[in-house]
């Protein structure tokens, strides 16, 4: 029963996190790990459980998705192609492979999280010192689109972090608030870990444990709500921290193992 308390509190810390500054799966899937569970039944098991929550962390955003229908419709095909392409490849590859990318994966991860604060106060000192009227170009679109496959790859194969590179990319391209670039974010991760969980249930069924799944989504989907509406409040700094800790935790867990 512990360990079923800890698993929802963690869908919930997640899914907050996620609606808010991304990178939720360092919270669950280190927990998963810790508990026990194989490294692949985790991460799929993990990545059913927080697609409602990406659902919910996208309602509560939909005030920022106003007026963003275009970019939504040109990026959207991008990560749905994407999180086939990784998801499969995580399941194609042995689980030795995963389990030695993976500690990579979440460094990477956790240097994202450490930098994403610096790259906000670069990001909004380009757009106040931009008076000029913005038009995007092909290529920027292009840039756009390449980045929406290659986060939507990640996404599949692992998703840590998968929303501070997508905020990154579409902040840093468009003329959009990061706030904007966030509900973005929300919607395009949202259909990364959806068509990822449809391909795990066709292919790897065997491979989930649906106790999990379901504590996440619930966890999730409060967390997700909870994240739109109160998690700005939070300070980021807390919200970083946890990610830094429960991260490396995972580090020594799986590179010990």
């Amino acid at each position: 029963m512990t360990d079923l308390a800890l698993i929802l509190l963690a869908g919930i810390g997640a899914g907050m996190i996620n609606a808010v500054v991304g990178s939720g799966t360092l919270i669950t899937f280190p927990a998963l790990i810790t508990m026990g569970y194989p490294p692949i039944t985790a991460n799929v098991s993990n990545n059913l459980g927080l697609v409602p929550g990406a659902v919910s962390g996208t309602w509560g955003y939909r005030a920022e998705l106003r007026g963003q229908g275009q970019l939504a419709l040109r990026l959207a095909p991008f990560s749905f192609v994407g999180a086939i392409v990784g998801a499969i490849l995580l399941l194609l590859l042995s689980a030795e492979t995963f389990e030695r990318v993976v500690p990579v994966l979440i460094a990477l991860a956790i240097v994202l999280v450490i930098v994403q604060p610096r790259l906000q106060k670069l990001l909004a000192r380009k757009r106040r010192g931009d008076d000029l009227p913005f038009r995007i170009s092909r290529g920027q679109w292009v840039a756009l689109m390449a980045g929406a496959l290659f986060a939507g790859v990640y996404g599949g194969y692992f998703g840590a972090a998968q929303g501070i590179i997508l905020i990154g990319i579409i902040a840093s391209l468009l003329p959009e608030s990061l706030q904007r670039a966030n509900a973005m974010k929300n919607l395009l991760s949202g259909i990364v870990n959806a068509v990822a969980g449809v391909v795990f249930c066709v292919i790897a069924w065997d491979q989930i444990d649906w106790v999990v799944v379901v504590l996440i989504a619930v966890g999730s989907t409060i967390g997700g709500f909870l994240g739109a509406h109160y998690g700005r409040r939070l300070p980021p700094w807390a919200l970083r921290s946890a990610i830094v800790v429960v991260g490396t935790i995972a580090i020594v867990r799986l590179t010990l193992a």
